[in-house]
Order: structure tokens, then C-alpha cells, then sequence
């Protein structure tokens, strides 16, 4: 089709459309006829759409403006464009043009990345509503916290009659997703520059923010991706390995911790603007999914009135694009509305709007021949026009997608803007009133918690979340619901089931002064009701594919104390708002030893590493000191000014206590460890974390690829230990070993040139394709093998066991076990090892669907997975159950009692097994458990646990001695998306205890 034929179709559709689809009295989508259409733009528009039925008439013609500049002025070409990505400098040059041209756009600043690149918000309306944003931001202020007009249902609708709301775009967290900052480009000048009455009507009643680009480092590195192919067009081209500096796809899993700085920034923007929607691009699927409206299960924090708004801003999207002709745009789904973790869920738990767009990218502005998979171009009940099985597709198509779904969105918004309005007034009253309506009316954090630093980081979260803590200025007694037995469940008699309820009271629990009290009367309530409470997944629940994970209580993740009140006395405490929680810390007492008890608080990592100078032992048994007991573990520290150690201890809130004598007891050194920080080249989203994590911290590290493994033939020169965190996305040995194929293709490099001068953030390499290579196993063996200790988590942990670095000790996985992201149970198996220093009987971590761990004594057996205990019923034969059976006309012989062992522990070694023993592994080189999963009646905390009896009980953190050194293995993974602070403290006591990690043990036999 011709490009003239192509617009006369166009034209005529448009024409169709309006005629018809718009003709009960709704302002029709159609540009105003006196203003002039920047042709030479227009024609480009015609040109790059490859259908006419891929645009609309909100987005077929470009309005001409002789003061505006159009996105042609940075792009070169119009928004769209094949082979046109901007970096975000570019995109912002051509947001502060608009800005200086119109007096309906505004930029602001809202922060930096990692790696100190800007994030910026554009405010796009009539100059009357930039002109009054102060004024206006009062206004929508007082609907966010209600407590401001004290609930006056009146006095909010007329402030619902003056404000004007606010509707806030966020594009490109998702990095390989590249259309979102030209079509909002596009959609600025649109707003700003087009006079016909369907965009006058959402420039002069809403103001629209703009976030152009969220993910601002991952966007520069993949435009330099994009550039390498297009420099290299007969070759294939790097994936991007790294988004930001240390997440890729994770980084929509950050709106619980708030760990990121694109988080933060959008975070902060969406609540101090007082926004009422949060509306989040992204590109993956044919044509335009509205998945807000998803599917079940949703969020059960979320307020009613919110899942009825996504209704209908989603099916009115749907059916305004359906009206264009647009193809292939729907809003139902398999994505469940569970997770809280997402970008666009700020909004949801702020009392406002959440929404996201997945509309269709090629990863670049390449114009390619797509084929689907059935499944995608399938009719549905949800999708009676669905995507075409094969297409020519363009970023112009995408680009009008995204655009023509966000201005139908934002007329519908702006019609309805009083609805709009009066429900994000309602939403807020309702959380500022739960705890007279489903409760509950607070959490308790006491404030004689033994970890006082974890409890510090978990409310300093909540805190960048908006939420308000109090402290209270005297101690205060609740009562509790009574717990409901065990028992209660299994279907007991009646009638004792009735005299028990009746027996059964509540509990009191008494609280000292200084609690933190987080009410729930307040706005914001419903973001750390989500946090705090737990959560279930029924295995029997419709939805069988949980998109994201299941279960993320964070008072269990943070191992600190946090009570569900519903007692509404709590609200009369005396108490005082907190602006800044820190912990308290420093030196208290006389003497010159210190110590500093061992509550497995991640800051004591921090301070072996600041005071490198100081001599730091280990207790390898509790003793007490100063008026105070101390846990085994617990750290006596000599040779430092008590000045400097005040001073530090401080900042970290740890608490010392002076000793005039070293207590009697053993101890090791602590030592500040030399760290080699493992990733591969396949995919750096998981690690990226734990960096995260040893960077808060201040712990150092050497960051190295698998392949610098292979180039360093004695790394126990250079490190003491190496951390290797889990890859993800299912790698297994074949891959993590040998990488991806090298007998044919090209090198793909990652590394800076003038070409590509944004990729290098972290690490680089001539060519991503090689992996750790069997030099690099033998290299780490022989590491181990002399003294190092080699740390492991999930993927890693199988990928150790399978090379063989430990005897003893096998990884399973398992078909029919789901653990999706679940908070489990744990269970401290060996409390004298110094990777358990700090932790309590019982405790929680993440996990996700294993490896279960089997345990032999046997080399080279399989440890037997046992599903529950073992069965040692007699045979069938005479008398009664423990009777000995006979043989008739033999004189009875005793049958030697069958050694039991637990299901963590490895079956104990038999008298036959001995004979020629030299498969039998020694007492003192066998795997030692030191956490193991709860019992199956108490693994599930939080989540969804189906078939949990397969991993109930196995080993969940197993150090395997192997030579001089060892390998240390976790099922769980304890460092993850900044929500498992409670775990972090076992990799790091096994990084400063990596030369005694035999401490405590005891053997068997010997």
C-alpha cells in the first residue's frame, strides 16, 4: 500500500469512527479543524503506522505549533521513528525545550539513580493549573489526609468542586522495553500544543506528570545496545545484562523495601504531588493488555472502592479502542493482583489508582515481522478482537498504542474527574478509620526488642513508605485474641470444641515505654497493614500460576518482633511521632575489653570492617558481664580507642558494654574476610541484590564474572571467601559452566567504546558467551580444597553439589512441592556453629520451591529424601505389636535394634557399612546442619505452601567440609529484593568466621 492510499484509508476510518462511535453527545476524539497539521510530521506518522487499523484518530496527525518545537527537534525524525532510541539526556533536552517554549509544561528534578544519572517529572496542563500547583497541591492534600478537614464528608466535596487532579505516567522501568519515552514525548507536545476539544478538555481539567524514563541507567545501556546493532546489523548483539546498577527485571519488585532509587524517587514524587493515579508503561504483550484488571486473586489489603475503579477505567479503555478499530487491546488476564511489590502498586496502597499497559515492543526500533504463539492471537471472552497471528510491527505502531490508550485514559479520568476525586477522599477516610471497621487498630514493635537495629531498618521503611510511627511515652498493656490451638482444626467433639471457646479468653501482653506504635488511623495505614500482617494462598485457590511471590510478612523476614493489635485502648497510649528512627548505640560501663552481644544484627558486620585495626573475638559460649548475658558468639573487642569504638557504635546502633575483665570462656577471632563477589554472564538480576545488600552495609568486596574465576590459578592468595549468590531463570550446569555456545555466532561484547559509553557500570568482558569453564571449576575446588570457604545459595547450591565439592550431601528438586515465594518456618539444628551466632530456636526465611538437601555418612550415595518420618512397624507374624515374631523349631535370637535418625541427619552408619568402610566419610568431614525447614505443621509462615511435607524438617543451611576449607549451602535464600534482613546475618557470620567455622563442632564418633 502506498503511503497516499495508506493516509486516504487512514482518513477514511477516522472519519467512520467519529461518525458513528461518538455520536451521544461525548466529545468526539478529533482535531480541531482551525488549527494547522504539521504535514511533513503527519506524513511520517502515515508512514512508520504499517496498518491503518495500528493508529487512532487521536494520534494520525500531529498539530502544528510555530512557537512548540516537536519531538523532531532531538529525534531528528518523528516519535517512532525506525532506528531512532534517545538516551534520557535527550529526552530530557526535549521535555525542558517544551518547557521553555509553552507555559503549560514544567520539569521537574526528583532525584538521581545509583550511578547519579537524573530522574525528572513533567507537569503537563493549562497554564492556570501550573500557575496555581501550590495552591492546588494544598487542596488535593487535605482529600489525602482526611484528619485535615476531621472527616467532613461536606467540607471534601467542596474540595473535590475546585482541585484539579493529578495523573502520573511513569515509562520505561522495564529497560528492554524502549517505546514509553518517544510516545511520551509525543503525548507532552500533544497536550500541551493541541487546541481540539477532546485534549483542551484533559489539558485544562488534569494535570498530567510525566516520568519519561524510571529505570534512567538500564535506558542509556540498552540505546548503546541498540547502537552496537545497528553498527553491527549482520550480527547478533549482547542482551542486556545489566539494567541499573544492580537489578534488571527486579526492579518492579521494589515498592515493599524501597530499596532502589527509582523507587524512592517515583515513591516520593507519586505522594508529595498527592497524585491520584500511577499509571506505569510497559511493553510484552500484542497489542495493549490493561492488566490492572487481571485476575484473581487480588490484593487482599486493597480497598473495594479501588478494584470497582480498575474496572472501570480498564473496560472503558478497552471499549473506546475497540471503537477505533484498534485490534489486539483487552484487560483481563492471568496476572494476578496479589503482590504489592510492583511500581504501579505506590498508588494502590496510598489510596489512589494503580494501573499498567503492556503494549507490544520489538526491543528496539527495529520495524519486524512478528508471528505469534495461538495462545496469543486466540478469541476469549476478554478478547473478541484479538491480535493478528503474524504482523509487520513498528515502534510508530507501539507508540500510537500507548499514546491512544493513555489520552482515551485520561479523558475518561478527566470526565469522571469528580468520581475520581471524591474516591481517593474516600479511600483515605477508610484507612484512617480502619481500625473501628476491619481493623486492626495497630502494630507493636517493643521497644526491649533484642535486635533494636533490624527493628530500626523495618520501620525506617515503612517510614519511606509515608507511614507514620509513634513511640510511646509510658508502657501500656493490650489484650490479645486468644490463640487458636492446633487441635481446634482437626474436627473434635462438639461439645468440647463449645467448652473450650467458652473457657478460652483473651491475652494480655504488657508493652514497656518507648513501644513503637504504628496506628492505623491514619491515611496511609493500608501499606503497612499489607507489610506487616501475613498472608495466605490457598493451594486449593483457582489461580495455579502466582505470578510473583506469595508471602513477604516483614516482621517474620526481619526476625523482629511485631504484634497484630486489636484492642482499641492502644489508641489512647500517650505517645510522640517519631521523624527519624534510628537505634540507639554506643559505649556504656568501665573497663577496657568490650563487648557486644550477638543477636544476629547485620551492623556488626559493619563495624568488624570499619575498626580493622581492632582485635575482635568471638564467645564460643554465652557468659554474662557488666550485669548483662551475653549469647554465644557475642564479640569482645580490644586494641580500639573507646572513643573511636563510641563513636562508631553510634552510628551502626550497636550497644557495648565495658568489661573490667575478659570473660573465662572460648573464643576466635573475627576477622575482616577477604570477599571475591561470584556472578555469570546469563544473568545478573538476582545477585544484584546481595550487592545491594554488602553496599548498604559498607561490606567490600571484589566483584568478578565466572570467567575472571578461570584467569585466577590461586585465589586463596587474593580471598578468604567467595560468595557465588543465586543466578535464576533456571540455570543449570551445562549453562553456568560452559555458557552460551561459542562454535558459532559472533563475540558479544560488554565493555565501553565511543559507540557504546554507557555499558560498564559494574563489570565487562570481551565476550559474554563463555562460562565458568572446567579450569574455573578446578580452580574453585582447589580453592576450597586449601582453606577457603566457598558460599552457595539455591541454584548455586545444586550447581556445587552437582560438580561435587561436598560429600555427603545431595540437592533435589521436586515436580509436585510448590513454595512460591513463601515465608517458611526454620529451625535451628546446631546453635554452637558460628554461622547460627544470634539466631533463636525458631525462625523464618524466604523460600522459593527448594533445593530440598538429603544427608548420607555414605561417599557417593544419594541421601534418601524422606517424606515425613520413617515407618519401624514389625512384620507380619505372630503375638502382639511388640511381641518378637518365631521361626517354629528354632530357638528364639533378640533382633538388634534399627538405628533412627532424624530427617535432616544423615542415617547412621551400620556395622556392614563399616566393613571396608572407605566409603564412609569420617566423623569430622561430614556435613553439619545448622538450620533445618520447620516441621511440615509449621512451615508455612506466610504464602503459599502446597506439598510442603517434601522439604518439612531436610536441611535448609548445611556447612560441608571439603579438604582444608568449606562449602556452605543454603536452600533458602537469604539475601533478597531488601525484605530478608533477618537472614542476612547468616552469610555474614560466615564471612567473619570463615577461619573457624569448625567452632562448636561436636563429632560422633572419633
Amino acid at each position: 500500500m502506498t503511503l497516499r492510499k495508506r493516509t486516504i484509508a487512514a482518513l477514511g476510518f477516522f472519519l467512520v469512527a467519529t461518525a458513528t462511535a461518538w455520536a451521544d453527545g461525548e466529545t468526539a476524539p478529533a482535531r480541531d479543524p482551525n488549527q494547522p497539521v504539521d504535514a511533513a510530521y503527519t506524513e511520517k506518522i502515515h508512514k512508520y503506522t504499517t496498518q491503518p487499523y495500528f493508529t487512532s484518530p487521536l494520534v494520525d496527525y500531529l498539530p502544528a505549533s510555530k512557537m512548540v518545537p516537536t519531538p523532531k527537534a532531538v529525534l531528528g525524525d518523528v516519535a517512532g521513528a525506525p532506528g531512532i532510541l534517545p538516551y534520557a539526556e535527550d529526552v530530557y533536552r526535549y521535555m525542558r525545550m517544551l518547557e521553555k517554549a509553552s507555559p503549560r509544561a514544567k520539569v521537574f528534578s526528583i532525584g538521581t539513580t545509583e550511578e547519579g544519572r537524573e530522574m525528572i517529572a513533567v507537569a503537563v496542563s493549562s497554564e492556570e493549573n501550573l500557575k496555581n500547583l501550590g495552591e492546588n497541591r494544598a487542596r488535593l492534600a487535605k482529600l489525602a489526609d482526611p484528619r485535615t478537614i476531621k472527616l467532613d464528608d461536606a467540607e471534601a466535596d467542596k474540595i473535590v468542586a475546585q482541585a484539579v487532579p493529578i495523573y502520573y505516567i511513569t515509562g520505561t522501568i522495564h529497560s528492554p522495553e524502549t517505546g514509553a519515552p518517544t510516545a511520551l514525548m509525543e503525548l507532552a507536545y500533544r497536550l500541551a500544543v493541541d487546541e481540539s476539544p477532546y485534549i483542551k478538555e484533559i489539558r485544562d481539567g488534569t494535570i498530567t506528570l510525566i516520568t519519561p524514563v524510571v529505570e534512567v541507567d538500564g535506558r542509556d545501556r540498552m540505546v548503546d545496545v541498540y547502537k552496537w546493532h545497528l553498527a553491527h546489523p549482520k550480527e547478533f548483539y549482547p542482551w542486556l545484562v545489566y539494567w541499573g546498577k544492580y537489578v534488571a527485571h527486579d526492579n518492579n519488585r521494589d515498592a515493599m523495601g524501597v530499596t532502589l532509587k527509582l523507587t524512592e524517587n517515583v515513591l516520593n514524587t507519586y505522594v508529595g504531588w498527592k497524585a491520584q493515579v500511577l499509571h506505569d508503561l510497559h511493553e510484552s504483550v500484542p497489542y495493549l493488555y490493561d492488566n490492572t484488571v487481571g485476575d484473581e486473586p487480588y490484593n487482599a489489603w486493597i480497598d473495594p472502592i479501588l478494584a470497582d475503579e480498575w474496572q472501570i477505567i480498564g473496560w472503558n479503555n478497552v471499549s473506546a479502542m475497540t471503537k477505533f478499530g484498534m485490534p489486539g487491546v483487552f484487560a483481563h488476564g492471568d496476572f494476578d493482583t496479589w503482590s504489592p511489590g510492583y511500581l504501579m502498586f505506590i498508588a494502590a496502597l496510598h489510596n489512589g489508582i494503580s494501573r499498567l499497559y503492556e503494549t507490544f515492543g520489538n526491543g528496539g526500533a527495529d520495524t519486524e515481522e512478528r508471528t505469534l504463539q495461538p495462545e496469543e492471537y486466540a478469541r476469549t471472552w476478554y478478547r473478541q478482537n484479538p491480535p493478528l497471528p503474524k504482523v509487520l510491527w513498528s515502534q510508530r505502531d507501539n507508540n500510537n498504542y500507548e499514546e491512544t490508550g493513555l489520552l482515551t485514559s485520561l479523558h475518561y479520568f478527566t470526565e469522571n474527574k469528580r468520581l475520581f476525586l471524591k474516591n481517593f477522599y474516600l479511600k483515605a477516610k477508610r484507612s484512617t478509620m480502619k481500625p473501628s471497621a476491619e481493623g486492626p487498630t495497630a502494630y507493636v514493635l517493643p521497644a526491649d526488642d533484642p535486635r533494636p537495629g533490624l527493628q530500626a531498618e523495618l520501620l525506617q521503611v515503612l517510614q519511606r513508605q509515608a507511614v507514620e510511627i509513634s513511640r510511646s511515652k509510658s508502657a501500656f498493656t493490650v489484650s490479645l485474641p486468644p490463640k487458636k490451638s492446633k487441635e481446634d482444626k482437626k474436627g473434635k467433639d462438639k461439645k468440647e470444641k463449645d467448652e473450650k471457646a467458652e473457657s478460652a479468653a483473651p491475652t494480655t501482653r504488657e508493652f514497656p515505654a518507648g513501644s513503637y506504635i504504628v496506628r492505623m488511623d491514619q491515611p496511609y495505614s493500608r501499606i503497612a497493614d499489607a507489610l506487616l500482617d501475613h498472608q495466605y494462598w490457598s493451594p486449593d485457590d483457582p489461580q495455579k500460576t502466582p505470578y510473583d511471590d506469595t508471602g513477604w510478612t516483614f516482621g517474620e523476614l526481619f526476625h523482629v518482633q511485631v504484634t497484630r493489635v486489636t484492642d482499641p485502648k492502644v489508641l489512647d497510649v500517650p505517645v510522640e511521632r517519631v521523624a527519624e528512627v534510628r537505634a540507639a548505640g554506643g559505649v556504656k560501663g568501665d573497663g577496657g575489653v568490650f563487648a557486644i552481644n550477638n543477636n544476629a544484627e547485620p551492623a556488626l558486620a559493619t563495624l568488624r570492617y570499619k575498626l580493622r585495626e581492632a582485635a575482635i573475638d568471638a564467645a564460643e559460649e554465652p557468659f554474662e558481664g557488666g550485669g548483662k548475658k551475653f549469647s554465644r558468639g557475642s564479640f569482645l573487642v580490644r586494641n580500639v580507642s573507646r572513643s573511636d569504638l563510641d563513636r562508631t557504635a553510634a552510628e551502626l546502633g550497636v550497644q557495648v558494654t565495658a568489661l573490667a575483665a575478659a570473660p573465662g570462656v572460648k573464643t576466635h577471632p573475627v576477622r575482616a574476610a577477604r570477599i571475591a563477589f561470584v556472578h555469570t554472564w546469563l544473568s545478573t538480576q538476582t545477585e544484584g541484590w546481595w550487592r545491594l545488600a554488602l553496599d548498604k552495609l559498607k561490606i567490600p568486596y571484589d566483584y568478578m564474572s565466572t570467567q575472571a574465576i578461570t584467569k585466577i590459578p590461586d585465589l586463596n592468595a587474593k580471598y578468604d571467601v567467595i560468595l557465588f549468590p543465586p543466578v535464576g531463570f533456571n540455570a543449570g550446569v551445562s549453562s553456568i559452566v560452559k555458557g552460551i555456545p561459542t562454535a558459532w555466532g559472533n563475540p558479544l561484547p560488554w565493555k565501553n567504546t565511543p559507540q557504546t559509553p554507557n555499558l560498564v557500570g559494574n563489570d565487562s568482558t570481551d565476550d559474554l558467551r563463555p562460562g565458568l569453564g572446567w579450569d574455573g571449576v578446578a580452580h574453585l575446588q582447589e580453592f576450597v580444597r586449601k582453606g577457603g570457604v566457598l558460599l552457595t545459595a539455591t541454584d548455586t547450591s545444586s550447581l556445587a553439589l552437582s560438580l561435587g565439592f561436598a560429600d555427603g550431601i545431595t540437592a533435589n528438586n521436586s515436580d509436585r512441592m510448590k513454595i512460591i515465594g513463601s515465608v517458611v518456618g526454620t529451625q535451628l539444628v546446631d546453635g554452637a556453629s558460628p554461622i547460627a551466632y544470634g539466631y533463636d530456636e525458631k525462625g523464618a526465611a524466604y523460600c522459593d520451591n527448594g533445593p530440598i538437601f538429603s544427608l548420607s555418612s555414605i561417599a557417593g550415595q544419594r541421601g534418601r529424601r524422606r517424606l515425613g518420618p520413617e515407618m519401624h512397624a514389625r512384620p507380619t507374624g505372630r503375638g502382639t505389636p511388640d511381641d518378637p515374631d518365631f521361626a517354629v523349631g528354632r530357638v528364639g535370637v533378640e533382633v538388634p535394634e534399627e538405628p533412627k535418625s532424624e530427617i535432616w541427619e544423615a542415617p547412621p552408619v551400620t556395622s556392614e557399612q563399616k566393613r571396608n568402610g572407605f566409603r564412609v566419610i569420617p566423623p569430622g568431614n561430614r556435613p553439619r546442619v545448622i538450620f533445618r525447614y520447620a516441621d511440615s505443621k509449621e512451615l508455612l509462615i506466610s504464602g503459599l505452601v502446597e506439598g510442603g511435607e517434601e522439604i518439612a524438617q531436610h536441611p535448609a543451611v548445611v556447612d560441608a567440609p571439603s579438604g582444608k576449607g568449606h562449602v556452605v549451602l543454603f536452600s533458602i535464600n537469604p539475601v533478597y529484593r531488601g525484605e530478608t534482613w533477618g537472614t542476612y546475618a547468616m552469610v555474614l557470620n560466615t564471612i567473619l568466621n570463615y577461619d573457624s567455622l569448625n567452632a562448636g563442632r561436636k563429632d560422633a564418633e572419633k
